[in-house]
């Protein structure tokens, strides 16, 4: 995925109100962008770190810059991470479409955003002539406290646990279910952050025994775009 327009560099001064940010441009003006990302940013948000926005030209936003690229050092030395939850989902329907994920490859269509369970959309659902669907719900990876080690989620999140039960259901009901753990940045493996938030952790364990799949994509993020780069090993 290609930026549509080239980013604006800065540096962070503040995340606030976990949905703002105040940045000063390169120019020296001082804006305040859109945030999109609920979870706590551990490691991200330091004071004077490189910030990459882009710039909407909607009239109707109040906010006009997202924040969409930070620079951070995990103790590996400098290195990018995409920080923008609303990006993963098309990263991902990219990629299946690209052939990334083999394991897809019997599904040749694909919707987003659709109903399913009690109350819930799925982030994307696969579907084919001859077999039940299969249901992929996609998270969005940022957080590193060890070197290497990508973790989610960075905070607590009844609603993916919630989405973890329904996707059992589905699974149930004969269908194919998979969690896609989005890494926007390097990592040699992937866990659940279980001290953060224990509820996800058990309700990972009883959906993934009830046979629903996860698997851990890392990506090469710079300034200019975000694309899918292998598979990072799952320790549970």
């Amino acid at each position: 995925m290609l930026f549509p327009q080239q980013l604006i560099q800065g540096r962070l001064i503040q995340r606030y109100k976990r949905f703002l940010a105040d940045v000063e441009l390169e120019t020296g003006e001082i804006i305040t962008a859109h945030c999109a990302n609920p979870g706590a940013m551990l490691g991200l948000t330091t004071p004077g770190s490189r910030v990459w926005l882009s710039l909407s030209d909607s009239p109707s936003r109040k906010l006009k810059h997202s924040w969409e690229v930070v620079e951070a050092d995990f103790g590996r030395g400098l290195e990018y991470v995409g920080i923008n939850t609303a990006r993963p989902n098309a990263i991902v329907a990219q990629a299946i479409a690209d052939g990334f994920f083999p394991e897809f490859a019997p599904w040749p269509r694909l919707r987003r955003e659709v109903k399913y369970g009690a109350s819930s959309r799925v982030d994307i659902l696969l579907e084919r002539d001859d077999g039940p669907p299969c249901y992929v719900e996609v998270k969005n990876v940022h957080m590193m406290r060890k070197p290497g080690l990508a973790e989610f989620p960075d905070s607590v999140t009844a609603r993916g646990a919630k989405h973890l039960g329904e996707l059992a259901d589905m699974v149930a009901n004969g269908a194919r279910a998979v969690m896609v753990y989005l890494i926007q940045m390097e990592a040699d493996a992937f866990t659940l952050a279980a001290d953060i938030d224990p509820t996800y952790a058990a309700a990972f364990a009883k959906a993934h025994a009830a046979g629903v799949e996860a698997i851990a994509v890392t990506c090469e993020v710079t300034p200019e775009g975000i694309r899918t780069r292998g598979r990072a090993p799952i320790q549970l």
